[in-house]
């Protein structure tokens, strides 16, 4: 009788089928990383910045997803529908790379230059003032 010590069909994937983009070795942990990392920097933001309202609730979100999946990979992916885990490194990326600058620009601040008339309004939609 033959005894299995491990699956015969262990599935890894070699390749992400998107030019440029390698396979990440441990996507889960790195990920979980940069959601944190990206909450501590919009720490710095104050917190009437509608920028870091929604990003603090999107990126809460995506880590309660991540979490959820319990080292998952194809349960992080089906969750952040985002594509590829890669692409969603990718995303988190961006986006902490965003908060820096965000906080750089200050674009909770008021404009230095009042707009000109009409410049906000948009066909179809009526301002108040």
């Amino acid at each position: 009788m033959f005894r299995l010590t491990r699956p015969l069909l262990q599935v890894t994937k070699t390749t992400t089928g998107i030019t440029g983009l390698a396979v990440h070795p441990d996507p889960i942990p790195t990920l979980t990383r940069t959601y944190k990392a990206t909450l501590e920097a919009l720490a710095a933001l104050p917190t009437t910045s509608v920028y870091r309202q929604g990003t603090e609730a999107l990126t809460q979100k995506k880590l309660s997803i991540v979490d959820a999946a319990k080292g998952n990979i194809a349960a992080v992916e089906k969750g952040l529908d985002e594509g590829h885990i890669e692409e969603s490194l990718l995303i988190a990326s961006d986006e902490l790379q965003l908060v820096g600058k965000m906080a750089e620009w200050k674009a909770w601040e008021p404009l230095e230059e009042k707009p000109e008339p009409g410049q906000w309004e948009y066909p179809g939609t009526i301002l108040s003032t």
